[in-house]
């Protein structure tokens, strides 16, 4: 589908696809170009990448652009290598924003490799930067045939974070309570540390009829540390159907997840959730998620607990560079004791921009907390405002296969009525991200 939509916009948009006009070594472009159109033809995929990729290292950057294109397409459609397409119609964004063509061909190879949340993306940026007005209503068709999926894939992420607060503790020496202030242990304190962060997500698709999937996704948060005593894992499995029409889809999903802290099981979860999400014209989708779960703490059984969460986004393409997105959030813990029981709000916001051949993301956020009532201990009831930012930067220049390096930096605040809950927080993370 998308394959015939890139040909319409072929023959109106020739931006980053001009003919070759200089020469490398004893051959001319544009006779190294017939040599390798001709090795494609006769199936000579070794010879074709030989030619295409020595004319991604000519000067002229036309000629680079169009070398790097007709190399992805071979890539792609010929020897089914669609992360290698991918990061080739990735290079030539980099130099080529506007290239309306190149990008729905990236949106394509997002789509052969499972990333329905990437393609999208790529889809509003390529209407964001502007499309030959033919070739409008074939996009919008296609961004609405997005269930023609992979139907296996997942992402990895691994990255080394220095932390200033591992435990998220307070500083402070003492605890203040109704009886008087109590001596904090080392273990109670905020800690600093140097911890090996290890995200993972796979998911399986199995179509049952047409516009209905069956989803199974499983996931992975891992942070370890040398002290073990703050190791914190959690381990999730998710299945339900997903449903697509129109401009939507609409996922049902249910399952259990458990996390263990310092060795330990901490909790056992089961739960289930509602999502919809819908186009918004050229440019926006909006996305709207509700959860409940079941929640039974291992270490406090007073902390055993039903949390309701909802939530809404909206993410936008600016430009074909630069996008952004808000998210509004409620959630609701009733858990066995009021003093753990608490409502919380709040809203975040991000921006990406792409300078080059990176990626930037820059991410604001606040929340308001409050329990329902005050613990016995503590002399007051808890009650937080929670402020944080994260900037990161993915390196695509320094790529190495699928995977990208990623730096990312992270800073929290917690203000809370209740010391022990009042805390700073400064991380840096320095690893690799799968980049489609």
């Amino acid at each position: 589908m998308l394959a015939s939509i890139a040909t319409s916009v072929g023959a109106q948009d020739q931006e980053g696809l001009a003919a070759p006009v200089s020469a490398p070594d004893h051959l001319s472009a544009a006779q190294v170009f017939a040599l390798a159109d001709n090795a494609r033809e006769r199936s000579d995929f070794f010879t074709a990448e030989t030619a295409y990729r020595a004319l991604t290292q000519d000067p002229d950057l036309e000629i680079r652009t169009e070398a790097r294109f007709r190399l992805g397409l071979m890539l792609a459609d010929d020897l089914k290598r669609y992360g290698d397409a991918a990061l080739e119609f990735r290079r030539i964004l980099d130099d080529k924003p506007g290239a309306a063509r190149v990008r729905l061909e990236l949106a394509r190879m997002q789509t052969m490799l499972g990333n329905m949340g990437a393609a999208r993306k790529e889809l509003r940026a390529a209407q964001a930067a502007g499309l030959p007005s033919a070739v409008e209503q074939l996009v919008r068709f296609y961004s609405r045939a997005l269930n023609a999926r992979k139907p296996l894939g997942g992402s990895i992420e691994v990255a080394v974070a220095p932390d200033s607060n591992i435990n998220r503790a307070t500083r402070s020496d003492t605890l203040g309570t109704v009886i008087g202030d109590f001596t904090l242990d080392d273990d109670a304190r905020a800690k600093s540390g140097v911890g090996l962060d290890l995200q993972g997500q796979g998911y399986f698709r199995l179509g049952i009829e047409p516009g209905t999937d069956l989803l199974v996704r499983a996931s992975s948060d891992t942070t370890l540390y040398r002290e073990p005593g703050f190791n914190d894992i959690s381990v999730a499995i998710q299945a339900g159907p997903q449903y697509t029409w129109g401009g939507n889809q609409l996922t049902f999903s249910a399952g259990p997840s458990r996390r263990w802290y310092g060795g330990h099981l901490f909790s056992t979860t089961i739960g289930g959730g509602v999502s919809w999400q819908r186009s918004l014209g050229k440019r926006a989708q909006v996305r709207i998620d509700g959860n409940l779960a079941h929640v039974r703490n291992r270490r406090n059984a007073l902390q055993t607990a039903d949390d309701f969460t909802l939530s809404a986004n909206i993410d936008r393409a600016f430009s074909a560079r630069f996008g952004g997105g808000v998210q509004v959030f409620g959630f609701r813990e009733a858990a066995r004791d009021p003093g753990y029981s608490l409502a919380m709000g709040g809203s975040s916001a991000y921006l990406f921009r792409e300078l080059g051949r990176t990626t930037l993301v820059g991410t604001v956020a606040y929340s308001h907390l409050e329990a329902d009532a005050r613990l016995f201990l503590y002399p007051s009831r808890r009650v937080e405002d929670r402020y944080s930012a994260s900037i990161a930067a993915t390196l695509r220049a320094l790529h190495l296969g699928s995977f990208a390096p990623l730096v990312r930096f992270k800073w929290e605040r917690n203000h809370s009525s209740i010391e022990i809950y009042d805390y700073r927080r400064v991380v840096a993370e320095f690893g690799v991200t799968s980049a489609f």
